[in-house]
């Protein structure tokens, strides 16, 4: 899925997520080697790589915290995860933080404390790496994926009107096999071309509540990136599991060049 935190489509938070990877490992690193062998410009370099790295931290958790927002499924599996991501890296950064307050400079050799504080805090960045590659890899958050053709994932915030009905896409804006995510009244709509025509569905899978959108489409048959439910796109009927509820369906209209969406008041989503 194509977060929001990006420049050209291109995901910032995993980019910058290294930085404070290899300053705060660094810091515990050095000021332990330091010690242990008596070198005091070691213990001194341990200082400002924890500087170093608070700070990159900081600038990561930004775009992390978008994601978050943005990005990551409500009421899903994923949330959960993210929502473990986020706590983790906050007891990290909050750990080396203390660390550098207990320390106070570059010159005062670390003590037992400060070792011990960095030690559990390359522990909590140990795990957080663990979920946010798992958040990456299986859940595909912060993937830039592409169509055929180097088409782009897309998504757009959308209004119902009066009548009850979405203005989602033009007719030609999305191409055979593609897939809009369409975010109205805080309701996620996925819009999708197949060859039978433009269908609309809810975006959350009802195994995990992975996104939909974020999946692949083939042949009117959508899978969910999370665990692989195959649902039905026309009559929402699940084509294979986990999954054992049907998705909500909505109707399409597609005349004069526009794709409208038939959105009732109430759906269960």
């Amino acid at each position: 899925m194509r977060s929001k935190a990006s420049v050209d489509g291109h995901p910032l938070h995993p980019g910058l997520i290294p930085f404070p990877f290899a300053f705060l490992i660094g810091a515990f690193v050095f000021n332990a080697a330091g010690l242990a062998f008596a070198e005091p410009s070691w213990w001194m370099t341990g200082f400002h790589l924890s500087i170093a790295g608070i700070v990159t931290a900081l600038i990561a958790a930004i775009p992390g915290f978008i994601d978050y927002v943005a990005t990551v499924p409500p009421r899903s599996v994923t949330r959960s995860k993210a929502t473990w991501h986020m706590l983790l890296a906050l007891g990290t950064l909050a750990l080396f933080i203390g660390a550098t307050w207990i320390r106070g400079s570059a010159a005062t050799q670390p003590s037992a404390i400060v070792l011990a504080l960095q030690f559990v805090g390359v522990l909590l960045l140990s795990a957080t790496g663990w979920i946010g590659g798992m958040l990456v890899v299986r859940d595909q958050i912060g993937v830039d994926n592409r169509y055929a053709g180097n088409g782009r994932w897309t998504e757009a915030k959308a209004e119902r009107g009066a009548d009850g009905m979405v203005v989602a896409a033009t007719c030609s804006e999305l191409g055979m096999d593609q897939m809009k995510l369409l975010k109205v009244d805080g309701r996620r709509i996925v819009l999708a071309r197949t060859p039978k025509g433009y269908t609309a569905f809810d975006d959350a899978c009802t195994h995990g509540g992975g996104s939909l959108a974020a999946g692949t489409l083939i042949c009117g048959v959508v899978q969910c990136p999370g665990h692989g439910s195959q649902f039905d796109t026309r009559t929402g009927t699940v084509r294979s599991g986990p999954a054992g509820r049907p998705l909500n369906i909505y109707g399409v209209d597609a005349s004069d060049g526009v794709v409208r969406i038939s959105l009732p008041d109430s759906e269960t989503r």
